[in-house]
């Protein structure tokens, strides 16, 4: 006769193994699932630091959301995605050594650099490596042949500069234009096609040769004698997000009445602290993605990137497609996870469903028009203006 000690100990024992059994199946489950290295190399310290933070935090919430719901099933394999990333403090040597970095880790597919010389200066490094990269940078260089490595990963100032000042000209009466540019190679790049595309368009530009320093703080000189001009628009070209507020500020104490606009991405947060209801009406580039086009999955993206985070940066509206770009054309190709080739192959004819727009919106490469060959991501293009604390949609366009 079995005591009643002994059977419970027996129990105890079935239930622990039966608990160990679970676990380690779930452990057999996860480990089942390769790893899908996807690299970022760009700057999130210093007065840029949002467009990269912007860009690791999209990445980051999507890469966890995908291994949550079971990793990424890539031809007859599961991935679990990994992000690896490297502050290049926005200094193109410290870009140069992160896609090495990228490099020695076998990775093949990144996202970054954010600015023109950090994108250009590693381009000997993916092109020697097969590595394609997914730049927020607008030299058409980088993606006209024979360079066909990059991949631009939103619309360009000289898309969506022309757009601005068209829709303003119609809208807003608008003749003049000045033009103010950080003394860096990205931001005068910037000015000066901002430049020729308002002298196509018509505009009258009376200033285009102000710049400053990026670590101003006063930028009272700067600002006074473009606001004696007294423009229908300021253009702030190539801005960072640090320094936006205070442009904005500086002019508009000095007495500058007419509207303000860039062509790169801001964030809301930093311009309300910064300028106030001084930054009410500023015009900028948005994130691909406002309330009325939204989809149930962009919905559900913004709301676990602010949990992640306690904060949300509209411009990860645009920043999120990256990494959905890259695992949706290995899932078209999955020979294209080891060889770039394959994936440039795919990109000619891809297409694939829009998860973050409502409707029959597709993802697909373009920039025939820009660049003579597809090296460009479909986002659309979202102008803003600030108003309050928060972007409001101004129009919406698109690029081919």
């Amino acid at each position: 006769m079995i005591n009643r000690r002994t059977t419970l100990k027996t129990l105890a024992i079935g239930a622990v193994s039966a608990l160990a059994f679970t676990a380690a199946a779930l452990s057999s489950a996860a480990a089942q699932n390769k790893t899908l290295k996807i690299g970022f190399v760009g700057v999130t310290s210093g007065p840029a630091a949002a467009w990269g933070t912007s860009n690791v935090r999209s990445m980051q919430v999507r890469a966890d959301w995908l291994n949550e719901i079971g990793g990424v099933k890539i031809g007859d394999e599961t991935y679990d995605i990994s992000i690896v990333t490297f502050d290049d403090q926005k200094d193109p040597k410290r870009a140069i050594a992160g896609m090495e970095k990228m490099a020695q880790e076998g990775i093949h597919y990144v996202v970054g650099p954010n600015v023109d010389d950090g994108a250009a200066a590693v381009r000997p490094v993916a092109e020697a490596n097969g590595i394609i990269y997914f730049p927020y940078a607008f030299p058409k260089e980088l993606y006209t042949p024979p360079a066909s490595n990059a991949v631009l990963g939103m619309v360009a100032n000289y898309q969506s500069g022309p757009a601005i000042y068209k829709y303003l000209m119609e809208n807003k009466g608008v003749k003049t234009v000045a033009f103010v540019a950080a003394n860096e190679s990205d931001p005068l790049s910037q000015r000066d096609s901002g430049v020729a595309a308002a002298k196509a368009l018509g505009l009258e530009v009376v200033a285009e040769n102000d710049t400053y320093q990026t670590d101003t703080r006063d930028f009272t000189p700067i600002m006074t004698p473009i606001v004696r001009l007294q423009p229908d628009l300021l253009v702030l070209s190539g801005v960072a997000p640090a320094n936006a507020p205070q442009l904005i500020r500086s002019a508009r104490e000095l007495g500058y009445q007419g509207l303000i606009s860039a062509e790169t991405a801001q964030d809301a947060n930093v311009l309300q602290e910064g300028a106030g209801e001084l930054a009410n009406g500023f015009i900028s580039v948005g994130g691909a993605s406002t309330p009325e086009i939204r989809s149930p999955e962009m919905e559900e993206f913004i709301e676990r990137y602010t949990k992640a985070y306690g904060e949300y940066n509209d411009e990860s509206n645009t920043k999120v497609y990256a990494l959905d770009y890259i695992i949706e054309t290995l899932k078209a190709n999955p020979a294209a996870i080891d060889d770039v080739e394959e994936f440039k192959k795919t990109m000619e004819t891809f297409s694939a469903p829009n998860p973050y727009i409502k409707g029959e919106s597709e993802l697909k490469y373009v920039g025939m028009s820009s660049f003579g060959q597809k090296r460009q991501i479909s986002v659309p293009m979202v102008v803003t203006e600030f108003k309050d604390g928060a972007f409001e949609t101004l129009f919406i366009g698109e690029v081919d």
